[in-house]
């Protein structure tokens, strides 16, 4: 086995851990570094905090951010059905609209019972 044949998957790390890590380095090294008080206060939103950094968060936010990431991870599904459309036929047509119909009566199902209105 030869190791050469993993060259450009080295490189291609190396390439990518450059780009992430550059940037931050130079930004570090090169930006001004001017602290006060009030940038190394804990609360930076204008009033200091009033309750516990524990306290419970309200269930509705979990329930919007679970619904955005499941009809986020459904549009994502349709990415592969658009760039094939012309090879995938009439079949592949109408099960992608099925698909579209399915995600269309659960965002109604979910407008309707409320799950999207923040109050």
């Amino acid at each position: 086995m030869s190791l050469e044949q993993y060259l450009p998957v080295f490189l291609f790390i190396l390439v990518g851990l450059g780009v992430g890590v550059l940037p931050q380095v130079f930004g570090y090294l090169l930006g001004p570094n001017r602290p006060d008080p009030e940038k190394n206060s804990p609360y930076e939103c204008g009033f200091e905090a009033f309750e516990d950094a524990r306290m419970k968060f309200d269930v509705r936010y979990y329930l919007v951010a679970i619904l955005f990431i499941l009809f986020d991870l459904e549009i994502a599904f349709l990415i592969p059905w658009a760039v094939a459309f012309a090879d995938i036929g009439v079949t592949g047509f109408w099960a992608g609209v099925m698909f579209l119909m399915i995600l269309v009566v659960g965002f109604v199902y979910e407008w309707k019972r409320g799950a999207l209105d923040w109050e």
